[in-house]
């Protein structure tokens, strides 16, 4: 059965839209509005060549520092077509499948707002590329996060020229076979439209929106597995009284506070009598630094959300205005600023994560050495924490603000840049490695709680633990840890939320 095809319409996409779009493989159509807006834009802006040799930025004039040199009008199809190949300079690793196809879907959006006077038919190519699956390899480097994502849109739309290269059906080819085989032709561009392909942030933004979704996803599971991992160790439920954060407002941690409350009610191991009187405070400080992170996460969100909404091509064109306005929407320092802020956030996530499972392991209120039966012949969880401890380290290395950096570019025409490229980039990998993290902590959590029996924890969490003993078992002895470690990351993956939340 085929799916029904998403509308693009003229107010912008929200993030949970984005989510479903992508995750239901959704095909792409332009609305009626936002078909007339591009189609309006599109014969304003060639009307108005028609009637003024006025010079017009990108338009009928060189780029960048080569804004003042005028082009002739038999040039400016070239103009066009050269800006995309020359900007074509991309380096590094190409970027993961599910990052090209949230820039296509944002470059559409972007386009059907009706400002970047663009042919209809290069909207519809870039519906096309996204629907059929067929991906523009784009790679890593090479944007400042200034002009717009300049190297990496230049890759993005190539294809539509017939140039660069693709992936289709699991192979990496040529756009030009690609495009034969489907019977498409390469499009010649009009004036603007190199610019408009190439100006904007969706590079950054398309990292940004599934990084906050990664990162939202992420905040919910180190609230169960720090559970876990609480109960296991014989921790207090006292430091999650609802009075404790009514006095101290914020509001992830009063969140946070209640979420650890209801996984743990019921739990036998929390109810009993305890010999010590505070908990570290990777356990007893659960609520102020996960919900800190969760107010940064939803920050960065409301970021994110707006440019959804945005229009970040340049020159920006109203044509009921009769205006065409070269000015700097491309500038990423919004997401730049939110994405530096979202890999701290979330590294803390990793940070307290790893000191849980180096508690868990040290042989204390009863747990044995490196959670074995036989320490010494055997070395149980002892090599995990280092892996955890590794990436944790990784990751402070990696949090270095970005946006604090610049530097000269388009002999200095462009002389403050934001590094967002840079800043979304690194952030992937903090996401990531903190989600190797947390599978750490779960994989020796579970395995701590099993020296608790007979007690038991709660429903909720004795549920989510049976769940992931359906992936990885209790280790009696020493075994070859690493894919046990990748069946607890493709667990966290694939877990249905409301099978441990109800």
């Amino acid at each position: 059965m085929s799916l029904k095809p998403f509308p693009i319409g003229t107010t912008g996409l929200k993030l949970v839209e984005l989510e479903l779009i992508l995750n239901e493989h959704r095909p792409l159509v332009l609305d009626r509005e936002a078909q007339a807006a591009v189609k309006r834009s599109h014969t304003y802006l060639l009307d108005r060549l028609k009637r003024s040799d006025a010079p017009i930025y990108g338009v009928n004039t060189g780029f960048g520092a080569l804004h003042n040199t005028s082009i002739a009008k038999k040039d400016l199809a070239q103009l066009q077509k050269n800006l995309v190949m020359s900007h074509a300079c991309g380096s590094g690793d190409p970027v993961p499948a599910e990052i090209v196809r949230a820039m296509l879907v944002l470059k559409v959006q972007n386009m059907a707002f009706g400002h970047s006077a663009v042919a209809p038919a290069t909207v519809q190519r870039l519906i096309d590329l996204y629907n059929a699956d067929v991906l523009p390899v784009v790679y890593e480097r090479g944007s400042l996060g200034a002009s717009g994502d300049l190297a990496p849109l230049a890759h993005l739309s190539l294809p539509l020229l017939g140039l660069g290269e693709v992936v289709w059906k699991g192979r990496r080819m040529k756009s030009a076979q690609a495009l034969k085989q489907l019977g498409w032709q390469p499009l010649e561009l009009g004036p603007k439209e190199g610019l408009a392909l190439l100006n904007g942030t969706q590079f950054m933004n398309a990292f940004a929106s599934l990084l906050t979704l990664k990162a939202r996803r992420l905040a919910d599971l180190a609230d169960i597995i720090a559970a876990v991992s609480l109960d296991a160790y014989d921790g207090r439920i006292e430091p999650f009284h609802p009075a404790v954060h009514a006095v101290r407002p914020h509001p992830g941690q009063a969140l946070v506070a209640g979420r650890m409350r209801s996984l743990l009610k019921g739990s036998a191991l929390i109810k009993r009598a305890k010999e010590h009187v505070q908990d570290p405070y990777s356990f007893r400080c659960i609520p102020q630094v996960h919900g800190a992170s969760r107010d940064a996460i939803a920050h960065v969100e409301n970021v994110v959300e707006r440019e959804l909404e945005a229009v970040t091509d340049n020159p920006t064109v109203f044509d009921e205005d009769d205006l065409v306005i070269s000015a700097g929407n491309f500038h990423g320092q919004p997401l730049a600023l939110a994405l530096d802020f979202l890999s701290i956030a979330v590294a803390e996530l990793g940070s307290i994560s790893e000191r849980r499972t180096y508690k868990l392991i040290g042989g204390q209120r009863g747990l044995p050495p490196f959670l074995v039966a036989h320490p010494g012949l055997n070395s149980g969880f002892m090599i995990p924490q280092y892996t955890a401890a590794s990436l944790v380290s990784a990751n402070k290395q990696r949090c270095m603000p970005n946006s604090v950096d610049t530097i000269d570019s388009s002999n200095g025409q462009e002389d403050h840049v934001s590094m967002g490229a840079a800043a979304a980039v690194k952030t992937w990998d903090v996401v990531h490695d903190v989600e190797r993290i947390l599978a750490i902590e779960l994989f020796t959590a579970a395995q701590a709680l099993e020296f608790r029996r007979p007690l038991r924890s709660s429903a909720a969490l004795e549920s989510f633990v049976a769940a992931f003993r359906e992936r990885v078992p209790f280790l009696q002895e020493d075994n070859v840890m690493q894919p046990l470690m990748e069946h607890a990351v493709a667990f966290m993956r694939t877990l249905p939320f409301t099978d441990v939340m109800g």
